[in-house]
């Protein structure tokens, strides 16, 4: 084990001086009118960039952006992205148009030491999403060493991912070591008191993670929409809110196990209701035992917030996935909202998984005062799920 403790060698372990790295980064950012709308993912990125600059290496980045499904679709290009990461990082990013072929050739034996191109979007290619042999051979030509930085990616067995970490020596970029540690080996052997909060809109997309996370945990707090199951189960009832009925044994089983472990289980006290999810509905607050049976639960409500602050008060660790209500919306984000807020003030160790809780923090303004934030979604979930990410696990042993 190195001293992060992911069990796989990272950027800090290899001599990296004259050689010319394929970096997988993530660079999967929403573009406006042909411009990047959200640059943190790039931002991300930087580090493990600048590292490798200094250190005498010739970056070849290469990335993925959106689904264009093997075909070619100038509106995902990468030519964006690069002009971005160039600013950011002060330098020239030279871009070329293919990731593969003269383009991607030329590009690479064009660098010089400290020198960054990057690739056109990898999924241009219907190979990269097969993990095609030859495809990846073909993109381990164009350099000496790999480095995978990219965990929002490294749940996919991908071409750029898994293939050329099978040819070239693989090891992890500063930003895929912090996810695992994070994600990884803080929930394998968490500091105490532990708790989990759980949110989104299903339990079935949960269930997994509430699973691996449960006999590691103190305190299991659960809301957004995944919490109407819950009550339900409890025999609560939730009038018109989105409920999982074939979920309600599931539901009895993890509350009954979670009581069995010692753990904690805190639900929503009262909620925020609507007649209809839209930005015009009339919302109210009503307490769980006094629900309107033609109302939604769509946000819980103030006095839920004041006791799951309360539940985490002594925390030492908190992982968060998923958010309590439908944030989206103005008169439904308090819960989201205000849990950010708290979570901020706390002197724990705060992670944050998942796309949506993550856009959450990004919202608040606060994602300094959280301990790391993901920027992986189904990477994140995976991770907390226990399961080991085909990208992780191909890249050389510490």
């Amino acid at each position: 084990m190195t001293a992060d403790g992911i069990g796989k060698q990272t950027v800090r372990d290899i001599s990296i001086q004259g050689e010319r790295v394929l970096l997988r980064a993530d660079l999967n950012v929403p573009l406006e009118d042909g411009a990047v709308a959200d640059d943190t993912r790039i931002r991300e990125s930087l580090p493990t960039i600048q590292y490798l600059v200094a250190g005498g290496a010739s970056v070849l980045v290469c990335s993925h952006l959106g689904r264009p499904k093997g075909e070619r679709h100038p509106d995902l290009s990468l030519a964006p992205v690069g002009e971005r990461l160039a600013e950011l990082l002060g330098q020239p990013v030279a871009f070329a148009e293919d990731c593969i072929g003269a383009p991607a050739v030329d590009a690479a034996q064009s660098l010089g030491a400290g020198d960054v191109a990057l690739l056109e979007n990898l999924r241009f290619h219907p190979e990269e999403e097969a993990n095609d042999r030859v495809f990846a051979a073909v993109l381990g030509t164009l350099a000496t060493v790999y480095v995978n930085d990219a965990f929002g990616a490294a749940h996919r067995a991908h071409a750029s991912t898994v293939g050329v970490a099978n040819l070239l020596p693989g090891v992890a970029g500063l930003l895929l070591e912090k996810e695992v540690r994070y994600l990884g080996s803080l929930v394998a052997d968490p500091p105490r008191p532990f708790a989990a909060i759980v949110g989104g809109a299903k339990v079935s997309t949960k269930i997994a993670a509430i699973d691996h996370l449960l006999p590691k945990l103190d305190r299991l707090l659960v809301g957004g929409g995944m919490a109407n199951t819950f009550l339900k189960a409890k025999g609560v009832d939730v009038g018109a809110s989105l409920v999982e009925d074939d979920l309600l044994d599931m539901a009895r089983d993890i509350l009954a196990r979670a009581d069995a472990a010692g753990v904690t289980v805190s639900l929503p006290e009262d909620a925020v209701v609507a007649a209809k999810l839209s930005p015009d509905a009339e919302a109210d607050t009503v307490p769980i035992d006094a629900f309107p049976p033609d109302r939604m639960i769509l946000d819980v409500g103030p006095a839920t917030l004041t006791s799951f602050e309360a539940a985490l008060a002594d925390s030492a660790a908190v992982v968060w996935n998923g958010p309590l209500g439908v944030f989206e919306i103005e008169q439904f984000a308090s819960g989201s909202f205000g849990l950010a807020r708290a979570l901020a003030e706390l002197d724990a160790t705060t992670v944050v998984g998942g796309g949506e809780t993550a856009a959450v923090v990004a919202r608040s303004g606060l994602a300094e005062r959280f301990t790391h934030v993901s920027t992986g979604g189904g990477a994140s979930l995976e991770m907390l799920e226990g399961r080991e990410l085909p990208g992780v696990a191909a890249l050389l042993d510490a």
